[in-house]
């Protein structure tokens, strides 16, 4: 039986809030992507990380764990109620916050990108990437999964690999692009882990 919802602005925090008190969340693997397991791995330290729109918070667990100091925001309190439940000891990182208006209490040297970008129509991308820059100084990374698609309708909205490095290429710079074989369904096949370095 498919679900039905009241709210279709995933601009709104009803919209997630919404889908996580009805356990809807196709985007939700469960656990922590390869990719981002070996760019923790082969990190030379620990970042200061910053993971916006957070959800379950299963990264945010597991960097915390392997020593990262991690802060996660969601501004769904259902997401954030969910994901400090599961997080035990690490619930104090997971935070209620607007990406927007979010100052984090130190500057993060990595901003993960984890189906946040995707999840927003392509008008707020401008302000999504002007935040991302105004967050991280010169030499920080943005790191994570990209969403490729010309589906318009969404979430997820994908973008084009053009589209994106415009988007980005003014204040970043792609360092690394490689594919992804543990997807979820929803991004199968559809979805890059890169990493960019702001300039």
């Amino acid at each position: 039986m498919t679900a039905k919802f009241d709210s279709r602005d995933p601009r709104a925090p009803e919209f997630w809030t919404e889908r996580f008190e009805k356990q809807f969340t196709p985007w939700d693997r469960g656990g922590v992507p390869q990719a981002l397991r070996d760019f923790a791995a082969r990190s030379p330290e620990p970042r200061e990380t910053l993971i916006p729109g957070c959800g379950t918070g299963h990264e945010a667990v597991y960097l915390a764990e392997a020593g990262w100091s991690v802060t996660a925001i969601d501004f769904s309190e259902a997401a954030v109620d969910a994901a400090r439940a599961a997080a035990g000891k690490w619930a104090d990182r997971i935070v209620t916050a607007d990406f927007f208006t979010f100052v984090p209490a130190r500057p993060p040297q990595l901003i993960y990108e984890r189906a946040f970008l995707c999840a927003l129509p392509p008008e707020r991308w401008i302000a999504v990437a002007r935040r991302w820059s105004e967050l991280l100084e010169p030499g920080a990374l943005l790191a994570g999964f990209f969403y490729f698609d010309k589906t318009p309708k969404g979430p997820p909205f994908g973008t084009s690999e053009h589209d994106l490095h415009a988007l980005l290429s003014p204040s970043f710079d792609r360092i690394e692009d490689a594919g992804v074989t543990d997807s979820v369904q929803v991004f199968a096949g559809k979805e890059r882990w890169q990493v960019w370095r702001r300039k």
